[in-house]
């Protein structure tokens, strides 16, 4: 939700940015060209004004300076003249000892001119007939003060502009958070469904949402379904089939085939293997779908009732013992997690002094199991055997009936890591790394 925030944010400014500049220089380029429109026509009247001062003397055209304006006679006064006879050139006292240039073309110029003392000069040249001759007035004025507030204009339209930018993001990330809310509390509860604290979604949402809630808690309800169908049949399977082995492998051992020993074993060592296969197999096409939610390992509720059950079972004087974070909930099925957790600790039960530990961990990446008794372990180098073949330890170890075929089924199938190692009670430790379920996706 944050990256979507950030997103739109960035997304925000820049547009902002981008319109609000194109907006304050269009703003201001037409003000300027409106201001030069309107100082044109000042400047045109400037220049007949000067015109109509013009008069004829003694020695010749003359202009008569009582009829001038006082800003053409004070100096730098930011109001100039020139004009151009075709023999001689006028220019007012307030220019002093500076020069105009004149102009190219008729009319007001595009160009800002150079001024006296640094000023810049907005200028308009008109071309007249005056008694028989031709000349051409040059009038400007200073338009350095009008640069200087457009100037005062910008930073104060930067500064709220800034301001306005500044309060429409608070306003923009406020009405995205109100507005992105019911998002985040969809992906909570789908949290919560991965953890298994929660069935499923909750259907009072906005309306936009309530399509897509309704059509997750359909698919939820439909994959529970689906595979809870798909586990009855292949219990039921299981169950069709056991019988069928079992007679086969009562016919197997009867006296008739006694006579023939090699092939009264042989048939007994392949049915052996066809059942061990079927329960395998079985056992791996139950664990193909995901954990359903709602059906998690619940510790504190489901670890007393299974050592209970181990007492009663191996009912020798046992200290059986079990450490996990209250309120500690493993993102797995409940069926798999006690099937797992019930073979290794009829294993250590079985094998132990005095003594079995179990101890469950929550790391940064998952879940760390171990599984420990004071027994007499196994030998280092038996380990590595046992865990590359993957089947049953009892197979590799004699009287190690641990089960591991399934046990390592049940962690790959997790994506977890199973291994080996002494325990510091003297026997085994089954040392099982789980990650999350959403790390191992990813």
């Amino acid at each position: 939700m944050k990256s979507i925030q950030r997103r739109l944010s960035l997304g925000l400014i820049s547009i902002l940015l981008v319109v609000g500049l194109l907006m304050a220089q269009t703003s201001l380029w037409l003000f300027d060209l409106g201001l030069r429109s309107y100082l044109q026509t000042d400047l045109r009247d400037e220049a007949e004004s000067l015109l109509i001062a013009m008069a004829r003397g003694p020695q010749g055209i003359q202009l008569n300076e009582q009829r001038l304006s006082a800003a053409f006679q004070r100096p730098y006064s930011g109001h100039y003249f020139r004009i151009d006879f075709a023999d001689k050139t006028w220019r007012s006292r307030s220019l002093w000892d500076s020069e105009l240039q004149p102009a190219l073309e008729p009319g007001l110029q595009d160009e800002l001119h150079d001024g006296p003392q640094g000023q810049l000069l907005l200028t308009y040249r008109g071309d007249y007939q005056r008694f028989g001759r031709q000349l051409s007035v040059l009038v400007a004025q200073d338009y350095t003060p009008v640069l200087q507030s457009f100037r005062r204009v910008q930073l104060i339209g930067l500064g709220m502009g800034v301001a306005a930018l500044l309060l429409i993001l608070a306003l923009q990330r406020l009405t995205v958070s109100r507005a992105l809310r019911p998002l985040e509390q969809v992906r909570q509860q789908i949290a919560q469904l991965q953890q298994g604290q929660r069935n499923e979604l909750d259907s009072r949402v906005p309306r936009e949402l309530e399509p897509l809630v309704a059509q997750i808690n359909h698919l939820l309800a439909h994959t529970e379904d689906t595979l809870k169908r798909s586990r009855n049949a292949l219990g039921n399977l299981g169950h069709a089939l056991k019988t069928p082995l079992a007679v086969l492998v009562s016919l197997a051992g009867r006296d008739e085939l006694k006579d023939y020993p090699a092939l009264q074993a042989s048939l007994l060592e392949n049915l052996q293997q066809i059942d061990q296969r079927l329960a395998r197999e079985l056992g791996r096409a139950r664990l193909a779908g995901e954990a359903l939610p709602g059906a998690h390992f619940a510790c504190a509720e489901e670890l007393p009732g299974l050592f209970s059950t181990l007492a009663m079972i191996h009912n020798r004087g046992l200290h059986l013992d079990w450490q996990a974070a209250a309120g500690l909930r493993l993102p797995w099925d409940r069926e798999d997690m006690l099937e797992l957790l019930g073979n290794l600790l009829d294993n250590a039960c079985k094998w132990a002094a005095s003594q079995v530990r179990l101890s469950i961990e929550c790391t940064t990446e998952g879940y760390l199991l171990k599984v420990e008794d004071d027994g007499p372990g196994i030998e280092a180098e038996q380990r590595t055997d046992v865990l590359n073949r993957g089947t049953r330890m009892d197979e590799q170890v004699a009287g190690h009936g641990l089960g591991l075929g399934i046990v390592r089924d049940i962690v790959d199938a997790w994506g977890g890591h199973l291994e080996l190692v002494d325990s510091p009670l003297g026997g085994l430790c089954v040392r099982i790394q789980l990650l999350q379920p959403a790390l191992r996706k990813a």
